[in-house]
């Protein structure tokens, strides 16, 4: 019991270190991620907050996700609800500053990047399943035997050109994003020696199966 909770506090730094991270992009205001511009199209079309409009479209991934034959996980359900509440949170009260500064901004945007790979060495090393982007990645990958790096840009693309018309904010920090992202996830592992290969997931179902031998036994 004690080994869970340490796991799920690890889980929750992890997903609030990475709505940090986002709220950090958003308000160097120098564009945004391929998803963050589709969340802030709706936000803008609906009127909802960016966190609610990440949730929505977070729940119907994971949807897409079972029906295509991916496990869900603890993670895979706090990713889709707690980073968009820890969004909202940080954005409704003004926790993170907006600057006019480039200079300031630019590192805002680097300082972003930084934080979301160091919050993806939280939250996937806890192994309760991958976000619903990660997993509708993942299973795409499966049913069409196309590269994950292909399936990543297909599956990038379509909500950054749904979110441009949207009214989203398309800039340079888009394209340094697109571009530099996975750098800085990359770096942070390097930094905490954390190999993502040997982590071993644990998924609802498991969970579901150990509590039936449990029941059992007795």
């Amino acid at each position: 019991m004690r080994k869970f909770i340490l796991t799920l506090l690890r889980l929750l730094i992890g997903l609030f270190l990475y709505a940090v991270g986002i709220v950090f992009t958003i308000n160097a205001n120098l564009g945004l991620s391929p998803w963050d511009i589709f969340h802030q199209g709706i936000s803008r079309l609906t009127g909802i907050t960016m966190g609610q409009a990440s949730i929505i479209i977070g729940v119907l991934i994971i949807i897409l996700d079972w029906v295509m034959g991916e496990k869900i996980g603890i993670g895979t359900i706090g990713n889709m609800l707690l980073i968009g509440i820890f969004m909202d949170i940080l954005m409704l009260n003004h926790v993170i500053p907006v600057f006019n500064n480039l200079i300031i901004r630019v590192l805002m945007l680097i300082l972003g990047m930084f934080i979301i790979g160091v919050a993806c060495y939280f939250y996937i090393g806890a192994g309760l399943g991958s976000g619903p982007r990660d997993g509708l990645m993942v299973a795409l990958a499966k049913k069409t035997n196309k590269p994950v790096k292909l399936i990543r840009s297909f599956i990038e693309f379509i909500p950054l050109v749904a979110g441009y018309f949207l009214g989203g904010t398309l800039g340079i920090g888009t394209l340094a994003m697109m571009l530099f992202g996975g750098y800085f996830i990359q770096l942070s592992f390097k930094l905490f020696n954390f190999d993502i290969r040997e982590v071993k997931h644990k998924f609802i179902n498991d969970y579901i199966i150990h509590v039936k031998k449990v029941l059992l036994q007795q």
